[in-house]
This record gives C-alpha cells, structure tokens and sequence, in this order.
C-alpha cells in the first residue's frame, strides 16, 4: 500500500507547475482512513451524493479524502479533482476580483455605485464598492423580484435590470448589515467594465491560471466546460434526485463558481503571501467592516465571515452544501464540499478542525 505523503502532496497542490501539476495530482495518494473523521464523513459515503474533505495545516494537507458519488446516474465517485458549484463561497473570489482591480489603478473601493452602474435609481446614489462588498448597502433582495412563473435562469446583468426598476432599499446605505446577493452580482458586472473583459475570464486570467488552479471556473453554459464536474442532488420523498440548476444558477458573481479542493489548498495558499493580493488588500479582506448581529458571523469582511480567530463563508445552492473555515494564527483550513442539498456542513467542519485545534493547545 502506498503511504501517505505529504511532502509529495505539498508539491504538488502549493508549488508545480500546471503541466507538472497534473500528472502530480493523479499520483498523489490519498490519506489513510480514520475512523473518528470518517465516522463524522459517514453520512457522505456509499452510492448516495458525496463529498471531499480538505484539512490543511502548516502549508501540508494533514487530511484529503473524498466520499460518496458525484453522478449518481453513473455511478462517478468523488475524488479530490471533482468540482463542485462553490455557491456563496465564490464571494471571496469576486471580493478579490475587486481589490485587485482597486491595486491596478482601475476602480476604488469607495468608489460610488453610480459612477460604475448609472442606470440604477436614486436610492443607490450614496451607495458604495465597500457597501456592495460588506454587505451594508441595503438593496432589495433580486430574488424577491424575480417572476416564480418565469423558469428561465437570469445572469448578473439580469439582476441589474430587476434592481433598476427599485427605488427603495432595506436601510439607508452603511446604516446596517444585511446579506446581499445582488450587491456581489453587480460586483461582478462592475468587475467586467473597470477590467474591459468579462467577469468569468477576469477571474481565470487574473487569478485562476496564476494561482495553477487550472480546472477552476466561474461557469457559463455554453461558453466553458466544467471538468470533473459533481452534479447536485436533493432527498425528496426518500429518495435523491437531481436537482443540480435553479432559476439563479446562472449568476456568477454571487455564486456561480466550480471548483475542486485540490485547487482550494492553491486558493488557500495564496491568501498567506503576496503572491496574488497585497498584504494591504488582503488586510481589507479579512477585517471586520459590517456588525452582522448573527450568533456565528460577529463580522463581515469583504467575502469572508469573520469570528474571532475563524475567517469562514458557508456556499449553500440547490444541490450544493459547501464550507471553507480558516485559522490563519493557527496555519489551519478545513474545507468541505458536498453535491447534496443538506446538511450545511458547517458544524462538520468546526468539529473537524477541532482535532488540531485541540491539539495544539
């Protein structure tokens, strides 16, 4: 039996090349069982939709397993390379999409709404970048506004057009927090006309290739294809059934990127160094900007949740269930992500990270 390595794992996922990466990956084994993580992972494993579990600890993947079936319809098991919709958890993405146009020169921070999306109302006449980022702007929820007997699936400029016809907002902008996914899909709008491309090949040229996390996209139907690809699932009346698209899947900049945890332990290693992000942006990332009042939220960053030494955001979307946690004091990341509609696997996580953390005092 071939013995888990990690070295060779820290290699592969942290410093190759993509060329190198690739055939790497492939070779790199996976962890040994464990029966106190695999019990915790159980509900994942067998021909039911599954998941894959990355614990990174000091740069080294102390953990990487994956259970379960990514397509159920043939019977695809899940594997460390397997992709799945990031839902919410694509926000740090597109928050980072920003900060690195705001380091070009291209846009600022506190740039007013307007200035980049004219068409909306007059209530969004104070409303800033930061605002859009913190979750503090107030704009009405998109989803609110949709039409329940239209099915076609709308995109972030849909979005746009649904709040322009909105001239009222929660609270008065920077007054309050309340999540938003409409202000990341302007966000992602905004990405595209301050870069001159598309918010999708922003993400891939800017930070996706960069970073070798080359099987990593911000997912348009017709436009790309998603490798490795999970399809998401729902139990109704006992039994699962694809549910993998909603009338909302097709937003990018609120949650519609794939990814793997293989390419996540590269995303991870990033946001340690200067590697894509100044220390001053990545600064601005990870500190309190919004009070959420919410038991496991204290704060909001920009695209990042905020509670005590723990920068988290959970991904919930039809079919989906997905959560990364970070300690960055502690060099600690658990990352989950599962192609099934429950459970949110939060608490997973937070007991899973509670072995080293344990440990380490």
């Amino acid at each position: 039996m071939r013995r888990w390595n990690p070295r060779l794992a820290l290699l592969c996922l942290f410093a190759c090349s993509s060329l190198v990466c690739s055939s790497l990956a492939a070779a790199v084994p996976l962890a040994p069982p464990d029966p106190g993580i695999d019990a915790l992972m159980q509900r994942y494993d067998g021909q039911v939709p599954g998941a894959s579990l990355l614990v990174i600890k000091d740069g080294q993947p102390a953990f990487r397993r994956s259970y379960g079936l990514a397509v159920l319809e043939d019977g695809t098991p899940v594997t460390p390379a397997t992709n799945f919709r990031l839902a919410s958890v694509s926000k740090q993405f597109t928050a980072a999409a920003i900060l690195l146009l705001a380091e070009d020169g291209k846009l600022g921070i506190d740039d007013p709404l307007k200035r980049w999306l004219p068409s909306l109302p007059a209530v969004a006449d104070s409303m800033t970048l930061r605002q859009l980022l913190s979750h503090s702007s107030g704009l009405i929820d998109y989803e609110d506004l949709m039409d329940p007997a239209d099915s076609r699936q709308v995109h972030d400029i849909d979005v746009l057009h649904l709040l322009e016809k909105q001239d009222r907002s929660y609270f008065a902008p920077g007054s309050d927090y309340r999540y938003s996914n409409g202000g990341y899909a302007l966000l992602a709008l905004i990405v595209g006309k301050a870069s001159g491309t598309d918010f999708a090949s922003f993400l891939r040229q800017r930070i996706f290739l960069p970073l070798g996390m080359n099987n990593t996209y911000a997912h348009q139907d017709g436009v790309d294809e998603v490798p490795n690809r999970a399809y998401g699932y729902s139990q109704i009346d006992g039994r699962w059934q694809r549910t993998d698209q909603s009338t909302t899947s097709a937003v990018l900049g609120d949650g519609g990127i794939y990814s793997s945890i293989d390419d996540l332990a590269k995303w991870d290693a990033a946001l340690y160094d200067q590697r894509l992000l100044k220390a001053s942006s990545l600064q601005l990332a990870f500190s309190p900007a919004t009070a959420t009042k919410e038991a496991d939220v204290p704060f909001y960053g920009f695209g990042w949740r905020i509670n005590g030494d723990a920068l988290w955001h959970s991904g919930e979307s039809i079919g989906f269930r997905n959560v990364i946690v970070r300690y960055p004091k502690q060099k600690l990341t658990v990352i989950v992500l599962s192609n099934r509609n429950e459970p949110e696997p939060y608490a997973l996580a937070i007991d899973i990270a509670r072995r080293w953390l344990d440990a380490a005092r």
